[in-house]
C-alpha cells in the first residue's frame, strides 16, 4: 500500500503540468488565508478602537455629570454647615428652641425641595449624641432616632473633610435599603463638632449610566467606590459575575483591555472619578459585534479550501483524462522505457481568474473598513501621535487616495464661552451637538469641496478641506456655515483657518496657524472667522507688563476694598486691550490672575468660594473681565469681613515673614517667633485659617518663586534651589517634582518653548 502511494506520487510529480497545478493551488490558499487574516484582524483592530474610544467618552461623559451631581450636594452639605439655624443647634445649651428647629426645619425643606436628588438631610451634634433631621425631625438622642448607625463614620474622617459612601438605611427611616450618604464635617472655631449628612436618591443619581441600545451589544456598567465595593451597577444583558470579577481582576489598574473568558470576548474601559475616587467600569461583549468580521473569514477560507479542491480535482482530472494516453503507453512499453513523459499547455487561466477576482473583493472589504478612520489620521497629527513625513504621506496615499494634489486648507472651530455652554447642555448632549455641528459645515461645503471632519475634544473641532474647482477660497462659505449653526442649533462658534499646504507632511503646522488665529477671538469677538495670514503681521515689540496693575488688584482684594478692586481691574483689562499683545500671552496672563486669585481665597470660606473653573481661551476680553469681576466681588467682600478676625490677621503675619524670608531656612520656630505665639498654636492657627500646614504652604510657596525664576532667568538650578531656601539641589528637584509633577529642567523647557511659539 504504503509502495503504492510513494510510486502514484512520484508519477504525478514527475509532470510539469501537475507540479504547477500544485503549486499555484496551494499559492492561491495561502494568500486567500492570509487575506481572510488580515481582513479579520484589521477589521477587528479598528472596530475595536473605535468602540473603545465611543465607550471611553460616554464612560467620562457620565462620570462628569454623575460629578457634577455630588459636588452640587456638597455645596448643599457646606450651605447647611454654615447656616446660622445649625451653628446655634450645635452650640446653644438648649437645643429644643421651637424657633430654632423650625428655621432649621424651613431651610432643610427648601434645600430638599429644590433638588431633586436629595431624599434627606441629617445634621448631627457629635457632643450630644443628637439630630436634627428632615423628615424625621428633632430627636434628642441617637437611641431614639432610627436612622443612627452611620455616626461611626466619625472615626473614618481624619483629615478629610468630606465622606461618600454607600450605607444600608433601616426600616422606619423613610425608605429601606441602600443608599448613597454624603457626610461633611461642621467645624466652629477649629472644633469638630457636628456632621451633615446628605442622603442621595441612589436611582436619580445614577440616572445618566444607563447604557443606550446599540448594535444590540450585550454590555455592562459598574460604580466600585474606594474600597472596591459595588455601589451601582446596571446592564442589558445576564452577565456571569464570575466571569466579570475574573476579568477585573486581569485588567487591575489599567484603563482598558480586550479579555477572553469562556470563549467570549470582553471589552472593558475604566475611569476614576477625581471627585469621588470612584471607578466607572464598562463591560462590552464583542461577539455580535465580531460576528460579521468572522462570517467574512469563513468564508474567505471555504473560498481557499474550495480552491484547494479545485486544485486537487483538477490534478485528477489530468491523471484521469488528460494522462490515460500516456499511461496506456506507459503500460505498453514500461517494459523497455520506464521514463515517463509529460503533457505541455494545460490552462490555469479560468482557475487564476477565479481566484484572483475573490481576492480583489477581499481587498474591497478592507478598503471600506479602513476608511471609516480617515479622520483619526488628523487627530493623529494633532496630538503629536504621527510625527514621521514618511507615515504621515504612507497614511495620507491609504486614507485620501480619491483627494487630488491640490492644496488642503485646515479650519479649527471652537464653541465659544464653552465652559458655559457645556453647564447649558447635558453631558450626554456634547457629542451629539458637535456631530450636528460638523454635519450641517460639511453639507454646507459639498459638493464643491471635498472635506473631512476631526473632533479634537472639548470645544474644537477640525475640518480638513479641499476644493474641486482651483481657485475657491473657503472663508465666506465657512462664516455662512457658522450663521447657519448659530441659528439651528442656538449656539455661536469661532474659527481660524490656517494658510493652503499642498505639502502633507506640514499639516500640523497649518493645524497650529489656524489655532494660532484662533486665539484671536479674545480681541474680535464670537462668531468670527479670523485666517491666519490676516493676523501674521500682528508683533510685539516688546512684551506687555501686567505686573503692576495685577499687584495693585491683589492688594485692593486683600484690603477688602471692593470699589478698589474693581476699578484696578478696569485698569489691568484696559492695558491688556491698549497694548494688544499676542492673545496666547494675554489668555496665559488672565489664567495667572485668577491662580493669583486662587491662592488668595481665605480659609475661613470653607469651600464656598473654593472654585477653579476658569478657562479664558474661548471667551473674549468682556466675558473675561466679567467672569473675573464677580470672583473679585466675592473675595472683596469676603475678605472685608475677615478683616476684624483676630486669628486671621495673625495668619496674614506669619505668611507675610514666609514670602519675607522665602531665601532663608526657616522653620516653625521662627514662624511662630515672629508673631510672638507658640509653634503649636501657630500650627493650630495657620490649618485653621488656610486648610493646609505651615510646611506646605512654604513649600508651595517656594516652588511658585523657583517656577519663576526658572522661566525669567537663566540661573542654574543649583542657585534657584539656594534662593528659595533649599541647601541641597536634591531636595528641591523632589519637592518641585511632588507639586508640579515634573522636574525643574523639564519645566523651563516646556514653558519657554509655550511662550516662544506664537513668535515664531
Amino acid at each position: 500500500m504504503t509502495q503504492s502511494i510513494k510510486k502514484w506520487l512520484k508519477y504525478n510529480l514527475a509532470h510539469t503540468q501537475v507540479r504547477l497545478v500544485l503549486i499555484l493551488t496551494v499559492s492561491v490558499f495561502l494568500i486567500i488565508l492570509a487575506v481572510s487574516l488580515t481582513s479579520y484582524y484589521t477589521s477587528k483592530s479598528v472596530m475595536q478602537e473605535e468602540l473603545g474610544e465611543l465607550q471611553r467618552q460616554m464612560l467620562k461623559l457620565e462620570m462628569n455629570v454623575i460629578d457634577e451631581l455630588v459636588s452640587e450636594s456638597d455645596k448643599v452639605a457646606i450651605q447647611v454647615a454654615l447656616n446660622d439655624n445649625v451653628y446655634q443647634f450645635l452650640t446653644n445649651k438648649v437645643q429644643s428652641s421651637y424657633m430654632n428647629i423650625t428655621g432649621t426645619y424651613q431651610f432643610l425643606s427648601t434645600l430638599i425641595s429644590n433638588s431633586k436628588y436629595i431624599k434627606s438631610i441629617y445634621v448631627y451634634d457629635l457632643n450630644r449624641e443628637s439630630f436634627l433631621a428632615i423628615p424625621q425631625g428633632f430627636s434628642s438622642s441617637k437611641l431614639t432616632f432610627t436612622d443612627s448607625d452611620w455616626t461611626s463614620v466619625v472615626s473614618e474622617f481624619g483629615e478629610r473633610t468630606t465622606l461618600i459612601k454607600k450605607r444600608m438605611v433601616p426600616e422606619g427611616a423613610g425608605a429601606k435599603g441602600s443608599s448613597v450618604t454624603l457626610f461633611r464635617k461642621i467645624m466652629i472655631q477649629g472644633e469638630f463638632k457636628g456632621i451633615v449628612a446628605v442622603n442621595l436618591k441612589t436611582e436619580e443619581l445614577f440616572a445618566k449610566l444607563n447604557p443606550p441600545i446599540m448594535n444590540n451589544l450585550n454590555r455592562m456598567r459598574y460604580i466600585i467606590d474606594e474600597h472596591d465595593e459595588l455601589l451601582y451597577s446596571v446592564s442589558n444583558y445576564d452577565f456571569d459575575q464570575a466571569s466579570v470579577s475574573h476579568a477585573m481582576d486581569t485588567l487591575g489598574k489599567d484603563d482598558g483591555a480586550d479579555i477572553t473568558i469562556q470563549n467570549r470576548q470582553l471589552l472593558i474601559n475604566q475611569l476614576a472619578s477625581p471627585v469621588t475616587g470612584w471607578r466607572y467600569v464598562s463591560i462590552i461583549e464583542q461577539d455580535s459585534l465580531l460576528a460579521k468580521s468572522k462570517r467574512v473569514a469563513k468564508v474567505v477560507l471555504l473560498v481557499s479550501i474550495a480552491a484547494l479542491v479545485l486544485g486537487g480535482a483538477t490534478i485528477f482530472y489530468i491523471n484521469a483524462a488528460a494522462f490515460r494516453p500516456v499511461r496506456r503507453l506507459k503500460q505498453l512499453f514500461s517494459k523497455y522505457d520506464r521514463k515517463t513523459n509529460g503533457l505541455d499547455g494545460i490552462n490555469l487561466e479560468r482557475l487564476a481568474g477565479e481566484l484572483l477576482t475573490n481576492q480583489v473583493h477581499l481587498s474591497q472589504l478592507v478598503r471600506e473598513s479602513m476608511s471609516e478612520v480617515a479622520s483619526k489620521l488628523l487627530t493623529d497629527i494633532y496630538s503629536g501621535n504621527l510625527s514621521g513625513k514618511r507615515d504621515i504621506e504612507e497614511k495620507w496615499r491609504r486614507y485620501f487616495g480619491e483627494w487630488s494634489a491640490a492644496p488642503v486648507t485646515v479650519a479649527v472651530l471652537s464653541i465659544d464661552r464653552y465652559e458655559e455652554w457645556s453647564r447649558t447642555f447635558s453631558g450626554s448632549d456634547h457629542s451629539l451637538l458637535k456631530f450636528a455641528m460638523a454635519n450641517i459645515v460639511a453639507e454646507l461645503f459639498e459638493p464643491q469641496w471635498r472635506i473631512v471632519c476631526a473632533d479634537f475634544g472639548k470645544d474644537k473641532t477640525a475640518i480638513l478641506l479641499q476644493p474641486r474647482i482651483e481657485g475657491l477660497r473657503c472663508e465666506r462659505m465657512l462664516a455662512e456655515s457658522l450663521e447657519v449653526v448659530s441659528r439651528l442649533l442656538k449656539f455661536s462658534v469661532s474659527a481660524g483657518i490656517g494658510n493652503p499646504q499642498t505639502e502633507i507632511a506640514r499639516l500640523k503646522q497649518v493645524m497650529l496657524e489656524a489655532e494660532n488665529a484662533l486665539t484671536y477671538r479674545l480681541y474680535q469677538g464670537y462668531g468670527q472667522v479670523i485666517t491666519f495670514q490676516e493676523v501674521s503681521g500682528h508683533e510685539v515689540i516688546e512684551p506687555p507688563q501686567y505686573e503692576s496693575a495685577l499687584n495693585e488688584l491683589i492688594g485692593a482684594i486683600e484690603a477688602g476694598n471692593e470699589p478698589e478692586s474693581l476699578e484696578a481691574l478696569g485698569r489691568l483689562f484696559d492695558n491688556i486691550r491698549s497694548q494688544y499683545g499676542y492673545p496666547s500671552a494675554a489668555v496665559s496672563f488672565l489664567e495667572s490672575v485668577a491662580e493669583r486669585i486662587e491662592q488668595i481665597v481665605p480659609a475661613a470660606a470653607n469651600g464656598a468660594l473654593c472654585q477653579n473653573d476658569f478657562r479664558f481661551d474661548t471667551l473674549d476680553l468682556e466675558d473675561s473681565k466679567g467672569v473675573l469681576e464677580s470672583r473679585v466681588i466675592l473675595l472683596a467682600q469676603r475678605f472685608c469681613r475677615l478683616a476684624q478676625s483676630k486669628d486671621f490677621i495673625m495668619c496674614q503675619r506669619m505668611i507675610d515673614f514666609l514670602k519675607l524670608h522665602l531665601n532663608q531656612p526657616i522653620g516653625i520656630p521662627e514662624i511662630s517667633e515672629s508673631i510672638g505665639i507658640s509653634s503649636s498654636l501657630a500650627s493650630q492657627l495657620f490649618k485653621q485659617e488656610t486648610g493646609e500646614t505651615i510646611y506646605n504652604y512654604l513649600t508651595r510657596l517656594r516652588i511658585d518663586r523657583a517656577s519663576e525664576l526658572l522661566l525669567k532667568t537663566g540661573d542654574r538650578i543649583s542657585d534657584i534651589a539656594l534662593m528659595v531656601g533649599y541647601q541641597h539641589e536634591n531636595s528641591f528637584i523632589r519637592s518641585f517634582r511632588k507639586i508640579k509633577d515634573i522636574t525643574p529642567g523639564k519645566y523651563r523647557d516646556m514653558m519657554r518653548t509655550r511662550l516662544e511659539f506664537p513668535l515664531e
